[in-house]
């Protein structure tokens, strides 16, 4: 068990997490003989019909308030080595990813390891505290990312987790799943799926959508060209069942895992109330927010910039960073349906540059919120012009790198934060990094 502070329980029990059915422990030494891995043999069939997703709205419409004011943020975990991800399971235990190569799970107050997925790479992050500076830690943007509890959990107890391995000299990310409930969960796995590794644009979000198929999305692994080929599965958002394999009713990509393809590092995924999917990815230079339709192709490396986008083909982002003239880095995101009123019914992105929260406030065919401060409208000609984006900049400066925000099952937002990477700006990283927090108003 990792050793935390009596406030960093107290503040634990207050999420209100579940207990679990068996313990976990840290798997063994890598220099200790290595038993063999067994194959979960659980049945991980599910039905696939969005309508009736509990979130199913296909009349909803956009808050028309502005999103800008005053929220609280309440530390519950101090001194997580890179976090990358959260899952919550419906029976209110949390499994979080570090980016050094652990699972934790997070229940009844406590934080425990869950898993060592097998062969990761440990990715090494900065001291709490630390001003070293480094644009990469050893692991580059690699390590233990996405993880998603199956949407049955704890029946079956199994977790996915989405990690960079090294086979033979290259690396490669790795889509997985373990059995949590095993006395070395490490050593209870399937591997579903490996797709292009590389220091940089490794994407690594993994989620269950509305109709209960697993999305994963994927970056260009630092080989532009790859984004842009149909046959293979870096720059791609895939759409597959819960044992790996493709959608039966993707569109028809060479690869039959691709739902979209043409991205460059999309770290961001969630669902409008419709079903309909938006990512978020990161640049060069304009970020961009994204409405998928199946067989899109979103023109990376052809076109990111306003004046690439007209007399082609490819689909436009609902929102850019060439609008604001900044740059956001945008990584894991929600669709926000929670307690915190003024932030409901918005695409909330958590950024890594520019150290803050966007709220996108994405409208059909109704009033649009007022800018306020800090609010931009992203209605240029250029653009999707299936909604009208608003977008405004929350909590800036107040945690640094935001990593990946969540909605718990309570329905409070959570946010965790990579200030131990090398990356972090002004007073970051902190003592106390990196953080799990929970907002409220």
């Amino acid at each position: 068990m990792r050793r935390f502070t009596r406030r960093e329980a107290l503040g634990l029990a207050a999420i209100g997490l579940a207990g679990c059915s068996s313990a976990s422990v840290r798997s063994t030494d890598t220099e200790s003989p290595t038993p063999m891995a067994t194959t979960p043999t659980y049945d991980t069939s599910l039905t696939h019909d969005a309508t009736t997703w509990d979130g199913y709205d296909p009349e909803w419409t956009a808050p028309t308030t502005n999103p800008e004011g005053s929220y609280e943020i309440e530390v519950l975990v101090e001194n997580l080595e890179i976090p990358w991800d959260i899952s919550f399971a419906a029976n209110g235990e949390a499994f979080l990813t570090e980016r050094t190569g652990r699972v934790l799970r997070l229940a009844e107050g406590e934080v425990v390891d869950a898993a060592e997925p097998r062969g990761a790479i440990d990715a090494g992050s900065v001291p709490p505290g630390s001003d070293e500076s480094s644009w990469f830690v050893q692991g580059g943007e690699g390590g233990t990312m996405g993880v998603a509890v199956h949407p049955e959990y704890p029946d079956p107890p199994l977790v996915y987790v989405y990690y960079t391995v090294t086979v033979d000299g290259e690396r490669r990310n790795r889509l997985a799943y373990f059995d949590a409930s095993a006395d070395d969960p490490g050593r209870h796995t399937k591997t579903l799926l490996e797709t292009p590794a590389s220091n940089i644009h490794n994407g690594g979000r993994i989620t269950f959508g509305p109709a209960n198929y697993l999305w994963v999305t994927t970056g260009d692994s630092g080989a532009k060209a790859l984004a842009a080929d149909s046959g293979s599965l870096a720059g791609k958002v895939l759409r597959l069942t819960p044992e790996g394999d493709p959608a039966p009713d993707n569109p028809g990509f060479a690869a039959s895992e691709v739902y979209t393809m043409g991205h460059r590092n999309p770290q961001g995924i969630d669902w409008l109330p419709d079903a309909t999917p938006v990512i978020d990815e990161h640049g060069p230079g304009p970020d961009e927010v994204n409405r998928l339709t199946a067989g899109g192709d979103y023109g990376w490396p052809d076109a990111r910039e306003p004046e690439e986008y007209p007399d082609t083909d490819y689909q436009r982002p609902v929102a850019s960073s060439a609008v604001e003239a900044t740059v956001w880095a945008p990584s894991g995101s929600v669709f926000y349906t929670g307690a915190v009123d003024a932030l409901a019914g918005r695409y909330l992105v958590g950024t890594l540059a520019s150290q803050r929260v966007k709220a996108f406030t994405l409208t059909r065919d109704a009033e649009v919120p007022p800018l306020g401060e800090t609010g931009s409208r992203h209605d240029a000609d250029w653009l999707d012009d299936e909604l009208t984006v608003t977008s405004h900049d929350l909590l800036t400066e107040t945690l640094g790198r935001v990593r990946h925000l969540e909605q718990g099952p309570d329905g409070a937002l959570y946010a965790i934060t990579s200030n131990r990477d090398g990356r972090a700006d002004g007073e970051f990283p902190l003592k106390r990094d990196d953080v799990l927090v929970r907002i409220t108003a």
